[in-house]
């Protein structure tokens, strides 16, 4: 018997949420990603600082780009997140990133928004996803597929403290 697409990478429950909003492994289109990276790099904000695009960004951009993805149930820990992985909603938000890269002492390049507020989802050169909110920063995970995970099975994520630790 064969196994859904995504499932060896993401929980059973997860890669059936993104089966339903149209994600295929196969479909990845690594010309979205390139251009979106140029797009994202392009942007300038306050004081002329423009947006780290990191090679992790890239890859989220050519396989996730456009997916918008709508959680099932009540959550494990905490209220589920729609999200939607597009950086272009979160194009003007150069200072915000940078303030939390230099806490972290990385780069972060926006990956996407959790679609049903105001957080800003982020990746780092080292993978790692974070989740910048009114309620403060995020770590929502050591990868792609764990932040996924996170944020729409509702897991606790882990608050980024003042000096970068979590």
């Amino acid at each position: 018997m064969s196994r859904p697409a995504g499932q060896e990478r993401f929980p059973a429950e997860v890669a059936a949420m993104l089966s339903r909003a149209g994600w295929r492994a196969s479909d990845r289109d690594d010309q979205r990603g390139r251009d979106w990276a140029l797009r994202i790099a392009a942007q300038v904000g306050p004081g002329g600082r423009q947006h780290a695009v990191v090679g992790p960004a890239i890859e989220v951009y050519a396989e996730f780009g456009g997916l918008r993805v709508e959680p099932d149930g009540p959550g494990v820990d905490v209220a589920p997140s729609p999200v939607h992985l597009d950086p272009r909603p979160a194009v003007h938000t150069i200072a915000t990133l940078a303030t939390l890269g230099d806490v972290l002492g990385v780069p972060l390049s926006p990956i996407g928004v959790e679609a049903a507020g105001p957080g800003i989802l982020a990746i780092d050169e080292r993978r790692r996803v974070f989740v910048l909110d009114h309620g403060g920063d995020w770590y929502v995970g050591a990868s792609i597929e764990q932040a996924i995970s996170t944020l729409l099975l509702g897991l606790r994520p882990s608050r980024v403290g003042e000096d970068g630790s979590w």
